[in-house]
């Protein structure tokens, strides 16, 4: 099994393990697997990587399906790697989280846990997501099928989705389920005015064109927000066609775009620009109003973020007294959501616009027992800061998917808040660091909570208390 180029034939499928990847065990060996692949599938392995106890390997021949498995309902299934678990009915893919939530907290974290309750599915399996990014690219992927026998590939520039491991190469997405309409109506008619008129769609290898990146935001509000990414500027040619889309697809409330000569996509260290409409965009939770600029962070399921604050508010556990100290704030959506219920809201956040985002957010809702600061939690919060705003009795932090830094870990054993709730994307990074907490902190309550289905991301809420 350690050659090159081995082929395993008819493997059952026996479970899921981390990242969405399939299992099989042969001979005591552990296979992991990708393709497409459910547990009660039998298939044909082709491995890429072959250690002592492990491999890696990829599904290219199914010889039996499991009982289960239900058709994807994308055409793009199986090339763009966006909705990976399309052909698991919903309850096995909420079953399988939950499931993965407990292995990483009992194998990676080593911890007494309580009961752990029902995951938290969401209601709405597609057309949950509130923003999306397409790349333009002149380098189409397309299927082998596609490629004529001289070579020639039909058509090279796209629209849409990075092909997974394939950098330059971008899937063509005509339908994409995961935002509502207008979406599509965007996306189809920005590329197909583009290749009407001969407008260059961007090569990231050789870094150049002109076409970048199209951000599209929806909101729950009906306000939708569109950011056109451009390599240069180009008057006649971007005013052509952001009026063209304007008048071509209704609804769309604010219009901007932005010029990045850069090497990298990323825009925030650049300024868009306002084209059409007010420049940014409203979203609600509960009674809850957000400014959404287009270099805001926001929970990109509202429905379901609305629900992850719900459990998060609940583990808090407040009594309209207490200080509420937020980590990882960004623009302070937590912090505000917990307000009414706490007697003060002190939100920490590395970055300084997330910051301004979060004071102004606080004072569009009134609320004015909250305070922000812009920097690092470790530095921030010495005796000097506890002096002047109060030691906390509650902290709530959402760290990103790598999680806490031992720095920050250390720092809260030191602080000592009665209460910790622990907001995780990655249950692993999560298990992690609260094996580090177990010293001081036992583990009381466990929510895990679907932000996106048919994918195998999860996220989890866990409550911490002082064992002494």
């Amino acid at each position: 099994m350690r050659k090159k180029n081995v082929i395993l034939e008819k493997v059952p499928v026996t479970a899921y393990a981390a990242e969405g990847k399939a299992l099989a065990r042969i001979d005591g060996k552990v296979i992991f697997i990708e393709g497409g692949v459910v547990p009660g599938d039998v298939v044909d392995v082709r491995l890429g990587k072959s250690k002592k106890d492990w491999a890696e390997g990829r599904a290219i021949r199914f010889h039996s399906y499991a009982a289960d498995r239900v058709t994807p309902f994308c055409e793009h299934f199986g090339t763009c790697g966006g909705c990976k678990w399309q052909m698991l009915p919903y309850d096995k893919q909420l079953s399988y989280k939950q499931q993965q939530v407990t292995d990483n907290l009992t194998r990676i974290g080593k911890l007494e846990l309580p009961e752990m309750q029902p995951i938290l599915g969401s209601k709405h399996v597609t057309h949950y997501r509130n923003k999306l990014e397409f790349t333009f690219s002149n380098k189409a992927w397309m299927p082998s099928e596609a490629i004529a026998e001289d070579g020639t590939i039909p058509r090279m520039n796209a629209l849409g989705f990075h092909v997974p491991k394939l950098f330059d190469k971008v899937l063509d997405i005509n339908t994409c389920y995961l935002e509502a309409e207008p979406v599509n109506a965007i996306r189809n008619t920005i590329r197909a005015y583009a290749l009407e008129h001969d407008l260059s769609f961007y090569d990231i290898r050789a870094q150049v064109g002109w076409l970048r990146n199209l951000v599209v935001r929806i909101l729950t509000t009906g306000e939708v927000m569109v950011n056109l990414v451009i390599q240069h500027e180009n008057k006649k040619d971007r005013e052509a066609l952001l009026d063209h889309l304007l008048a071509t697809v209704p609804g769309i409330t604010t219009l901007l775009y932005t010029i990045n000569p850069k090497l990298n996509d990323s825009i925030f260290d650049l300024e868009p620009k306002v084209y059409f409409g007010k420049g940014y965009a409203e979203e609600k939770l509960e009674d809850f109003t957000f400014k959404i600029g287009p270099k805001s962070f926001f929970q990109t399921n509202t429905y379901q973020g609305e629900a992850l604050y719900q459990v998060t508010r609940e583990f808090a556990g407040l009594t309209g007294t207490e200080i509420v100290y937020d980590l990882y704030c960004g623009t302070g959506s937590i912090g505000i959501f917990v307000s009414r219920q706490a007697g003060k809201v002190v939100g920490i956040e590395l970055i300084k616009e997330a910051i301004d985002d979060a004071k102004e957010n606080a004072a569009r809702n009134g609320v004015n027992n909250a305070t922000f600061f812009a920097g690092d939690v470790v530095d921030i919060c010495n005796d000097a800061f506890f002096a002047q705003h109060g030691q906390p009795d509650v902290i709530i932090t959402d760290p990103p998917r790598a999680g806490m830094h031992e720095k920050l870990v250390n720092k809260l054993l030191e602080i000592a808040a009665p209460r910790i709730v622990y907001v995780s994307c990655n249950p692993a990074t999560q298990a992690r660091d609260l094996a580090l907490l177990d010293q001081l902190y036992a583990v009381k309550k466990i929510q895990p909570v679907d932000m996106f289905p048919h994918t195998h991301h999860i996220e989890n809420v866990v409550l911490l208390e002082k064992r002494y």
